[in-house]
């Protein structure tokens, strides 16, 4: 099926642009929301002569989205998972999740705007695209974790946090002492256990 787009669709092309598509594709999604025209001599008249309006309209609503997407530049949402120990998710974050807790940070967010190429099924710090506008879009980060306080340590260190804090701080805490311990021994005690070790041979 032939439409005409009435605004720039990804993948598709620009405002004006005669493009064919699948009709699914068209009667579900292009058409219902009016984001095209069927391609018909009656439709490209329409087209022509609303075509002023559109552009006009069209560069208010991207200047909106370009004030939103300078606002939401470093946005980041906390989702709280369970998880396997080695970080799998009990299930996934779907973009319903990501645009309520966008929401609540905020900035009114509809699922059909939040773009997940990949499921988000592990722990950690995901990036996920978030469409204001047709020719405006913008990253947010999502931080899935097992609590508010592993949230809190993933951003501090970039990355998933596997073990709880608890065992993170005893990890920690065990490695300091055994540098402390190394540090500590002088060189004539390591010369002489080294020389009892070889005379025991």
């Amino acid at each position: 099926m032939e439409v005409i787009l009435l605004q720039r669709v990804e993948k598709l092309g620009q405002m004006g642009d005669v493009v064919t598509v699948k009709p699914g594709h068209a009667r579900n999604r292009l058409l219902p929301k009016g984001m095209a025209l069927r391609a018909n001599k009656a439709n490209l008249a329409v087209f022509e002569a609303k075509k002023a309006q559109l552009e006009a309209d069209n560069l208010d609503r991207r200047k909106e989205a370009e004030a939103v997407a300078e606002n939401m530049g470093d946005v980041a949402v906390t989702l709280v998972r369970q998880a396997s120990d080695v970080g799998h998710l009990y299930g996934s974050v779907t973009a319903r999740d990501i645009s309520n807790a966008v929401t609540e940070a905020g900035f009114t967010v509809a699922r059909t705007q939040v773009v997940i190429d990949q499921p988000i099924k592990t722990l950690g710090l995901h990036q996920v695209k978030i469409n204001l506008h047709p020719e405006v879009s913008v990253e947010v980060t999502a931080n899935v974790a097992r609590s508010e306080e592993d949230a809190v340590e993933q951003l501090r260190k970039g990355g998933a946090v596997l073990g709880t804090i608890d065992e993170m701080e005893a990890e920690e805490a065990l490695e300091a002492a055994e540098e402390l311990f190394e540090e500590d021994v002088p060189e004539d005690f390591a010369d002489e256990a080294e020389g009892e070790e070889e005379a025991n041979v």
